[in-house]
């Protein structure tokens, strides 16, 4: 097995947007049951424990400087047992995996790059490797700003690579499915740290367990995007999302300089979905616990960019709180088809008050507009048909009404900050 790249985006829950650092074993297995229910069946399947698993202390989203870490003999950190009691015994996530995996889903973690500071101060040796210590494959100059875990690894040291191998061996031994490495795709201090995620892919590749590499955070360079096509299945375009409009009206400018490099099994990540309750352990942009601040139309927006770019869809709300609505948004096979067969994506028009994105079907012939209004105000929008469609009587659906509509060239009625999603069917 090898690093997975799958023919569709990855979708899932990912426990950071409501638990910060501090979700527990309960709270992963109440989500991954509502996802079983609720979700499995419109293509949700990945359950993602975020940041620091491993450590016992934590609280919600501001991290305990040098806090005591949970870490096995060779420096591989393991779960703190307090939140995570199934990982008694030196069991680590293996028994959570399993209860996923019965549950029809698959399971994945979140790990900075490099190795524990922990691990090199006690000069912990590789495993596999007793003569080769932690102080000698570590980087200590190489840190991350807003995490003190880990030190960088040095690529050109002798038994960097055995470190990240035995790392990749243990978590398939644990039966994950997906790695969510962070301090790696972008740094304000080092940029891009490309060797790091080649060491990565490599113990993948040699872990005997096929697993999606998501790297983190954004902005990613497009300097780098051959190369993060090569060896990740998705990587962030943006810093941290966060339920504000300026964020959402950001992220169009992401993702229309990203649309040429998305490929099947290769995918710029908008970040995951702040819908329904968040923030219940997270104080996050400053406000804590709430609903998403996004307007209806707002959400019906960001989930119509993420579907029809083909994003990631990783859900950050606690899924087991949600709403009628928020379940709907969730749920609607019409956008979720989008998202999962569409192809060549682009920005087709663009004014200061919004833009449209085409994208193809793959029967060929049909294709879908996503009108997007940026104002404050409803808004007539033109529907920008293809040039050989001009004139000719169109039928089709709009996707978030789920019915089917016919259109003669007309604007279109689009409401503040949302969106039109429509499936367009060319008259013979």
């Amino acid at each position: 097995m090898a690093l997975m790249k799958p023919e569709s985006p990855p979708m899932g829950w990912n426990s950071w947007d409501c638990y910060g650092a501090s979700v527990t074993e309960e709270e992963v297995m109440g989500n991954a049951e509502y996802m079983a229910s609720h979700l499995r069946s419109h293509g949700f399947e990945y359950v993602v424990v975020d940041i620091q698993w491993y450590e016992p202390e934590a609280d919600g989203s501001r991290y305990h400087p040098f806090a005591p870490l949970q870490m096995d003999e060779w420096g591989r950190l393991i779960p703190a047992v307090n939140r995570f009691p199934s990982a008694a015994s030196g069991q680590g996530f293996g028994p959570l995996a399993d209860r996923i995996h019965d549950l029809g889903l698959k399971f994945g973690i979140h790990l900075m790059r490099g190795i524990p500071r922990q691990a090199v101060h006690l000069n912990t040796p590789v495993f596999g490797h007793p003569t080769i210590k932690a102080r000698d494959i570590a980087l200590p100059h190489s840190v991350c700003p807003w995490n003190s875990d880990m030190y960088g690894l040095n690529p050109h040291q002798v038994g960097a690579q055995a470190y990240y191998d035995s790392l990749f061996a243990l978590y398939a031994s644990w039966g994950v499915d997906l790695v969510k490495v962070d301090d790696i795709a972008w740094s304000r201090l080092f940029g891009y740290h490309g060797q790091e995620v080649e060491m990565i892919h490599r113990a993948i590749d040699a872990s005997g367990r096929g697993m999606v590499l998501s790297l983190s955070p954004g902005p990613s360079s497009i300097a780098e995007a051959v190369h993060l096509q090569d060896h990740a299945t998705m990587w962030r375009v943006s810093d941290d999302f966060w339920d504000q409009w300026p964020q959402l009206r950001e992220a169009f400018d992401f993702t229309a300089a990203w649309a040429t490099f998305q490929r099947p099994g290769s995918y710029p990540d908008l970040d995951m979905l702040p819908l329904g309750h968040l923030a219940l352990r997270s104080t996050e942009t400053g406000v804590g616990q709430r609903w998403t601040r996004f307007t209806p139309d707002e959400q019906q927006t960001m989930v119509s960019l993420w579907a029809i770019t083909r994003s990631p869809l990783m859900i950050g709300g606690e899924l087991r709180d949600n709403d009628a609505w928020t379940l709907s948004l969730l749920t609607n096979d019409e956008i979720l088809s989008m998202h999962r067969q569409g192809y060549g994506a682009r920005e087709i028009f663009r004014d200061s008050q919004g833009c449209v994105w085409l994208s193809r079907h793959p029967d060929g012939v049909s294709y879908y507009l996503a009108l997007f209004n940026w104002a404050n105000e409803s808004r007539e929008m033109a529907i920008p048909w293809p040039a050989n469609d001009q004139g000719r009587p169109t039928r089709g659906r709009n996707l978030w009404k789920q019915q089917s509509e016919s259109w003669t060239g007309e604007t279109v009625t689009v409401n503040p900050h949302g969106v039109l999603v429509l499936w367009i069917v060319p008259e013979p």
